[in-house]
């Protein structure tokens, strides 16, 4: 008789559960994923089309935009075609046009092949996937620009919005390609950013997805940047996109090109933008589905920003802390404590007011820390902002490799059992914390393993 043993899933099981919040949070939404030819040739593209028929088996409203650079090399070097290009953008000719045209549409059917599988063994089994591809996109000559004649290449002029929600609507996925089609009959090559920025714009998607060669935006350190608000990509893009001695010339042209996007989908009203790297696999899944992603996530609103507090916010952390002291909602800080903690403070500022705030305290002998002083504005609360503090603090704790936070309450604690605390007892603190638990106010202590 043989035994079966039975294989240790506790991480798979918890990482399902942990992840079920982002799949109600992303179904009904309108995303907008943009690859390029490269993902295409890569070996694990169908890893990416594997993740992208997941994400839409999970009620995401899917527009898929694709690439073709690589594509429309190795046709123009068969015709014995040289490209010129400037600034990154081909000088489309209408010589090139035939080669353009044969990529692009043999990416298109590539990409329609893949996500019609269904084999039994593969992720895609019984997803029954449509794909739509369609004369979504007016464009425009680009022109005639410095002395160039760009001849067809093009811009995007107009997006059919209406016909793009039709098919979202109808339980389709929608494919758009880097082609466009003037009134006149005209055919023009296009950036395939342009093509899915603009698309964004028109739907007001949800989020839009860049899937490039580098994990994010990489800062001087070599390390991916998690977050940049509206001001700090424009700030980003002409400070430092083109001086940073981590990635190649290419790279930081890409990554200029893509930001510029990115602050312009952000302008046109899309809220989120996520930059990732194609050569993590599973990228498009770690970004959305779990709590700290793996690229650069930019984001819309251009006055109001998260940041780590500075000496300057003391005034603005203490007018909003005050009334919740005098309520007895937080423990009484005076200015002088609050100066000397006030690098482990991260605030909210919206139109140079702080409207919210949160601190960290880390216990390094016992891989504990505290989530400490958590307020919000009135008038700014039920907006996610508390959970947006939260979400950050955790974040930096994980980067400091805590394994539990706690906090300490005594109006709050329904509100911190819903986002995963449980209740223990002043035992259970960090031995220097103990020393300092008021037995006067009686506070609740909540833990929350990190994990």
């Amino acid at each position: 008789m043989s035994v079966r043993k039975t294989p240790d899933l506790s991480e798979h099981v918890e990482w399902f559960r942990n992840s079920a919040p982002y799949i109600h949070a992303h179904r009904g939404k309108t995303v907008v994923v943009l690859f390029g030819g490269e993902a295409v040739d890569h070996e694990g593209f169908h890893h990416l089309i594997n993740d992208i028929a997941l994400m839409r088996s999970l009620g995401v409203r899917l527009v898929i935009v694709h690439g073709a650079r690589p594509q429309i090399e190795r046709q123009l070097k068969a015709l014995n075609i040289q490209s010129e290009f400037d600034d990154g953008l081909r000088v489309t000719t209408a010589a090139m046009m035939p080669a353009v045209e044969q990529a692009v549409g043999q990416v298109r059917m590539t990409i329609e092949s893949q996500l019609s599988m269904g084999l039994p063994n593969t992720p895609m089994a019984d997803a029954s996937i449509r794909v739509v591809s369609g004369n979504f996109v007016t464009a425009q000559p680009y022109g005639i620009r410095d002395g160039i004649d760009y001849c067809q290449t093009g811009n995007v002029r107009n997006v059919d919005a209406n016909a793009i929600e039709a098919q979202l609507d109808h339980g389709n996925m929608v494919l758009a390609s880097p082609i466009g089609y003037s009134p006149t009959g005209e055919i023009f090559n296009l950036r395939a950013e342009d093509v899915a920025t603009d698309i964004a714009i028109a739907l007001n998607a949800d989020k839009l997805i860049f899937v490039m060669e580098t994990i994010g935006v990489i800062n001087k350190d070599g390390n991916s940047l998690h977050q940049l608000n509206l001001p700090q990509a424009e700030q980003w893009l002409q400070n430092h996109a083109r001086d940073n001695p981590n990635i190649s010339p290419q790279q930081a042209q890409d990554t200029q090109s893509h930001l510029n996007n990115a602050a312009h989908a952000c302008r046109g009203g899309v809220r989120r933008v996520h930059l990732i790297s194609r050569n993590i696999d599973g990228s498009i899944l770690l970004e959305l589905y779990t709590r700290d992603g793996v690229g650069t996530l930019v984001t819309a609103d251009n006055y109001e920003g998260l940041r780590t507090a500075t000496i300057d916010d003391i005034g603005g952390i203490m007018e909003l802390i005050v009334p919740l002291e005098e309520q007895g909602v937080l423990v009484k800080r005076s200015r002088e404590q609050l100066e000397l903690d006030i690098h482990n403070f991260t605030v909210i500022e919206r139109d140079g007011m702080i409207i919210a705030c949160a601190a960290l305290f880390c216990y390094e002998t016992e891989k504990a820390c505290e989530l400490a002083c958590l307020a919000v504005h009135p008038d700014y609360q039920q907006h996610g902002r508390g959970d947006e503090l939260m979400q950050h603090i955790e974040w930096q704790a994980r980067k400091k490799h805590m394994e539990q936070m706690f906090t300490l309450t005594t109006q709050t604690m329904h509100w911190f059992i819903e986002r995963g605390f449980t209740e223990t007892e002043p035992d259970d603190l960090p031995m220097a914390k103990q020393g300092l638990y008021n037995f006067q106010r009686n506070s609740k202590v909540l833990r929350k393993q990190l994990g």
